[in-house]
């Protein structure tokens, strides 16, 4: 809506350009940044600005704000909490609310309704592993963006770690959301208080009532604190789950990450309302649909005469700790190991980018099967390793871990440098030399005072840290990929912490052996290329509107880092690896408005000829992406694994499989490898895509991420394989584990 007279022109410097929208504590007005980035910024009425009690309050929503800024929240791009008018300005989400969708669309069902489900509980897992909880989830706050919803309005938000503020005489929440626990004792509301408010959600969301409602929010409010919830109209399949979130006591619910974990269990459809929706449609990879299937009743869903105590969501309730673990960091954007095998990023590679499998594929001396879990630096958020083998020590990092030394052979471990703050997704390792590994180290957000991120080398040896450099993190942006500092021969090339120059240092001392500022009015990254790497950069402009579509690719002087004449690129377009004979290999993204909605182009470029092939594909291949041994594999998010010949864009040929949400390929051995992080593993044969083996799985997790880098590292015949919750496991190819 237009702005209104009296409605300023400006907020802290930022031109205003619509009134969103006006609730009883603030205004919210469309505006730009100087880049033309539009934004959001919430005005907090003048009667409230002279309120102390208020201003904390509002302090704490900024301070939660920042710490969640994510894949599923609105991130803070500027406030003044302590200005004559506070104001917060954040990430501009365009969206009706699910309220204003309900109310002029009706109820949501099926596979829409579950997508909302997933990712509304990947918002609160984002949320609580932060320390925060967001303590009034409810339909006016969750915004149906183009690129899934987003959780919106941390006013009465608190940090786990922070004492609740008393606001006396003031009732904080909204009845028919709250949870029992908000209603008789808010001081003591914990994450668990935001899942049981998801709970009701869904039931709005599903049947357009709460599971509360009645005629007052005073018998609304008796209702949730006394009152079994109403949920005749919700599927069978997600009311078994909604049950478990509703439960009158925190501890009987799930949390935000077990939930995830049931919600993707659960049929695509969602069947209709009566309880027998466990079906067999499913998007997870693990075989627990036995945990969810019993004796159900009459159509109504109720349990059979006799059976109360094995009702699905008793059931439910009962499995959270012997049975599931968290699920997995997902991975928004893969990459990680900058050593590259000369199919493709990540994977098992020297600093040289030479493949470390034996010729021949022969199994180490001394190899017996293992199976371990490294300890991270944050044992509340579970995570996943990648690692690079050499020779019989094997380096692996990511999940709290900087980096951790194992013997390829039996999976003991020798050493491990933990990192103390939260992961970044997508991060790992680094890479390895001769005598050096290279890891992040993410910040423990109790320290403020250091850098938020940091490349760290340590002794290969022993562990030892040699020394540590601020990191700049601009990748992702750039090539899609997460991979913000790279091995090159024996040195390791950085973005500095400003985000303005290349950075090369000799891997072991920490010398620095050159500097080279980025291109003006650009940001880079660099992406490896056999024993090279190239520079890949985008325009400011491009980068902060989150769309780059003209990229440039630049030669690096390894010796001096001098940039070569860059070589335009149509985007968007995301590495995807080197072909056998050294030419980079892009995937042209193909976008649905502001979405993803997989590649529908190859791009080869010859750094040395400085040619650039262009093929289209003969469709859009949805999935994660990623080379070995010369060909381009796409892995679908259902278990379909694609081959595609680079040098014509011509599928090869197209397989389904047994492993959903599997992670970029490895290759060896005969064979090409894909994984989820489960750790359930499928053999396909590279010429036609024959199956060869597959495995069960192996760990907890899930298999809805991504772009994830190859989580399977070949050593000879042996395979080693990265799963979620820091599991790593290895076996002989010839002698994989069972399946069924």
């Amino acid at each position: 809506m237009s702005l209104r007279a009296g409605d300023p022109a400006e907020i802290g410097g930022y031109p205003l350009e619509a009134r969103l929208g006006s609730g009883g504590m603030g205004t919210v007005f469309l505006a730009r940044t100087s880049s033309g980035r539009p934004v959001a910024i919430k005005l907090i009425h003048q009667q409230f600005a002279g309120d102390e009690e208020f201003r904390i309050r509002f302090r704490q929503e900024v301070a939660a704000a920042r710490r969640v800024s994510g894949a599923f929240t609105a991130a803070v791009v500027d406030a003044a909490p302590e200005a004559e008018q506070p104001w917060m300005a954040t990430t501009y989400i365009e969206g009706h609310t699910l309220a204003q969708h309900i109310t002029a669309e009706g109820p949501l069902n099926g596979a829409e309704l579950r997508r909302l489900a997933i990712g509304l509980a990947e918002a609160l897992r984002d949320i609580h592993r932060v320390g925060v909880v967001h303590r009034d989830l409810k339909p006016s706050n969750v915004v149906l963006s183009p690129e899934g919803p987003r959780v919106i309005d941390f006013g009465i938000s608190r940090a786990t770690d922070q004492q609740t503020l008393t606001m006396t005489g003031r009732v904080i929440g909204t009845p028919p959301f709250m949870s029992p626990e908000q209603l008789q004792a808010p001081r003591g509301v914990g994450p668990r208080s935001d899942v049981f408010s998801l709970g009701t959600l869904l039931v709005y969301t599903a049947t357009g009532r709460g599971p509360f409602d009645a005629d007052s929010p005073y018998m609304t409010a008796y209702q949730v604190v006394h009152e079994e919830p109403s949920l005749d109209a919700v599927p069978g399949a997600l009311r078994a789950v909604v049950e478990a979130c509703l439960a009158k006591e925190p501890e009987g619910r799930p949390t935000a990450d077990e939930l995830l974990v049931l919600l993707r269990d659960l049929p695509t459809d969602l069947g209709g309302t009566a309880s027998d929706g466990a079906g067999t449609s499913r998007t997870r990879d693990m075989s627990t649909q036995h945990h969810l299937v019993t004796p159900a009743g009459p159509a109504t869903g109720a349990p059979g005469p006799g059976n109360t105590d094995t009702s699905i969501g008793r059931r439910l309730r009962r499995r959270w700790r012997p049975v599931l673990a968290a699920a997995v960091a997902v991975a928004a954007i893969g990459g990680g190991v900058a050593a590259l095998e000369p199919g493709g990023f990540g994977g098992n590679s020297d600093a040289e980018g030479n493949s470390v499998a034996a010729p021949g594929a022969a199994l180490p001396d001394g190899f017996v099967p293992w199976h371990t879990t490294v300890p991270g630096g944050r044992a509340d958020i579970p995570d996943e390793l990648r690692c690079v083998a050499r020779g019989d020590a094997l380096f692996c990092g990511g999940g709290g871990v900087v980096a951790t030394r194992i013997s390829a052979l039996d999976g003991s471990r020798v050493w491990t440098a933990k990192s103390p703050g939260v992961p970044v997704q997508g991060m790992h390792l680094v890479g390895a030399t001769d005598d050096t590994v290279l890891g992040y180290r993410f910040a423990d957000q109790d320290a403020p005072q250091g850098p938020p991120s940091e490349v760290v080398a340590l002794d290969a040896g022993n562990g030892r840290e040699l020394w540590s450099v601020a990191s700049g993190a601009q990748s992702t942006a750039v090539t899609g990929r997460t991979q913000d500092a790279v091995v090159v021969g024996s040195s390791v090339v950085t973005v500095d912490a400003s985000s303005s120059r290349f950075e090369a240092r000799d891997a072991h001392s920490g010398e620095v052996t050159w500097t080279t500022p980025f291109p003006a009015g650009t940001q880079c990254a660099a992406v490896p290329v056999g024993a090279q790497f190239l520079a890949m950069c985008a325009t400011n402009a491009e980068v902060d509107g989150s769309e780059v579509r003209h990229p440039t690719l630049s030669t690096v002087d390894r010796a001096s880092g001098a940039l070569g004449r860059p070589i335009a690129v149509n985007g968007p377009a995301v590495p995807a690896g080197v072909d056998d004979d050294g030419r980079l290999v892009l995937l042209q993204e193909h976008m649905e408005g502001p979405a993803l909605a997989g590649y529908d182009a190859v791009t080869r470029v010859d750094p040395a000829s400085r040619k650039v092939t262009h093929f289209p594909l003969a469709k859009t291949y949805a999935g994660t992406p990623g080379m070995a041994d010369g060909t381009v594999y796409v892995s679908g998010q259902t278990g379909r694994i694609t081959a595609i010949d680079p040098a014509t864009g011509r599928e090869k040929w197209s397989r389904q499989t047994s492993v959903e949400g599997a992670s970029g390929p490895a290759a060896g051995a005969g064979a090409v490898y894909f994984s989820s992080a489960t750790g359930r593993v499928v053999a396909l044969s590279p010429q036609d895509g024959t199956s060869l083996w597959a495995t069960d799985p192996q760990a907890e997790g899930l298999t809805g991420e991504e772009r994830a880098s190859p989580r399977v590292t070949v050593v000879g015949r042996a395979l080693i394989v990265a799963a979620d919750r820091n599991t790593l496991f290895a076996f002989d190819t010839q002698k994989p584990p069972k399946s069924g």
